[in-house]
């Protein structure tokens, strides 16, 4: 059974960094796009960031230049650096691997940015 487990969120303050990582149990991680989401209470989940198998990365518009993805295929993991973190980037993040036909979430991670 496939898992992808999120960690690294908590409270920081505004201009406050945080890194959150995503390990998973995924068979053939390396070929697998990598993207986090984030969800904010009342609102849609949102993508935030992702990472094709080639490294190619894709951003929201509303966190270029703050956040950054990256990948270690060795140890299957995927990360989100977060700096210069605001109030408006408080919500539950969640880690997502897409291959083909085969899409899976973890239980996503909290990240509160007090106002």
């Amino acid at each position: 059974q496939v898992q992808l487990v999120e960690s690294g969120g908590g409270l920081v303050q505004p201009g406050g960094s945080l890194r959150l990582s995503c390990a998973d149990s995924l068979m053939m991680f390396s070929l697998y796009t990598m993207s986090w989401y984030r969800q904010a209470p009342g609102k849609q989940r949102e993508l935030v960031a992702s990472i094709t198998t080639g490294g190619l990365t894709n951003y929201a518009d509303s966190v270029k230049g703050r956040f950054t993805i990256s990948r270690d295929n060795a140890k299957n993991t995927v990360y989100l650096q977060m700096n210069s973190l605001k109030p408006e980037d408080t919500a539950v993040y969640y880690c997502n691997a897409e291959l083909l036909n085969n899409n899976y979430w973890g239980r996503g991670t909290q990240v509160t940015v007090p106002s």
